[in-house]
């Protein structure tokens, strides 16, 4: 016996239309005509022998069964796409591990070293989401974030993983400008700004007891891949973590016009939720990333000069805090 089933286009044209309440825009997120959704509507209504829409003066509005079925049809469709999806992938997308980490972290430490957890894991199908370092962890669904902060959050299992470690990086152009001017003159050699952390450079000024002149001000950017970006296209000096540029430092794309003198004042944590299960490979990833932190600390220190503030990059540290919400 036939199952008593709509069409797909049908289905499709229906969840559009409801959710733009308009059968021109749902025409225009299918890429079909106005008639065309009309047409599949109508025909999806006589299927049912129900009523989905109706008309307030020029207003289109489901009736009370359309709004029940719209939820039906959103659920149902999506769970058709991810199964779609799962069968090309020849993996469950439900089955992935969740990274959740800023900008910075993720394109310039956890990329890079994907490769190596691919041959260790091959087995574990990675997701890397990128997330505003602010974002309140315990409204996360990852099965692993990673934060910048002092340990302090709510709701979460935490463990701390590396000190910032920030240290300056600049174009050539500019390092060999700020080294023929001697003194740190912020008219010449624009500070590039991160916005999520206005007192940054004068914190490290004076925790350098960097001499200068001028006030400390440029382009303003809302995380430190973008820092590092404009940094390398000679916009001016960035203050950001060494971990992110050793390879580009390695490669002359940037330099340090103060080498050794870093300074951190977070560390960066793995955190996942406290009131969610663990994911299985939970285990697995974590202690991939505790060995990727010590061979990662023997290449992160700058060489130490005179007065340096600098402090190990990736501390290979063991206190590990379980918080929930009282």
């Amino acid at each position: 016996m036939r199952r008593f089933i709509p069409s797909l286009a049908a289905l499709e044209c229906f969840e559009a239309a409801a959710r733009h309440l308009s059968f021109t825009h749902a025409a225009l997120t299918l890429g079909i005509t106005q008639s065309g959704v009309s047409r599949q509507i109508a025909a999806l209504e006589h299927f049912l022998g129900l009523k989905l829409f109706e008309r307030i003066g020029s207003r289109l509005v489901l009736t009370e069964v359309g709004e029940a079925y719209l939820r039906d049809t959103h659920r149902l469709l999506s769970e058709l796409e991810t199964s779609a999806i799962d069968a090309v992938r020849g993996q469950s997308l439900s089955d992935a591990f969740t990274i959740e980490a800023p900008a910075g972290f993720a394109l310039h430490w956890l990329i890079p070293r994907l490769p190596r957890l691919r041959d260790t894991m091959p087995d574990v199908l990675i997701e890397i989401c990128m997330k505003d370092n602010s974002l309140p962890p315990h409204e996360s669904h990852a099965d692993l974030m990673i934060r910048r902060g002092a340990g302090t959050w709510r709701g979460v299992r935490a463990e701390p993983l590396a000190s910032e470690n920030l240290t300056v990086v600049a174009s050539k152009e500019l390092a060999d400008l700020q080294k023929s001017l001697g003194t740190l003159d912020f008219e010449r050699l624009p500070s590039l700004q991160n916005a999520t952390r206005p007192d940054l450079w004068l914190t490290w000024l004076r925790s350098a007891d960097i001499p200068y002149k001028g006030a400390i001000k440029g382009p303003r950017f809302d995380n430190s891949a973008a820092l590092i970006t404009a940094a390398r296209h000679g916009l001016g000096l960035a203050l950001v973590p060494r971990t992110y540029v050793i390879s580009d430092l390695e490669d002359e794309l940037l330099h340090e016009p103060f080498k050794g003198k870093s300074l951190s004042i977070e560390s960066f944590w793995a955190l996942s939720s406290a009131h969610l299960p663990r994911h299985p490979q939970s285990s697995r990833v974590m202690s991939w990333l505790k060995r990727e932190i010590p061979l990662t600390s023997k290449d992160q220190h700058g060489t130490g000069e005179t007065g340096d503030v600098d402090t190990p990059l990736f501390e290979n540290a063991s206190i590990s805090t379980d918080i929930a919400h009282p």
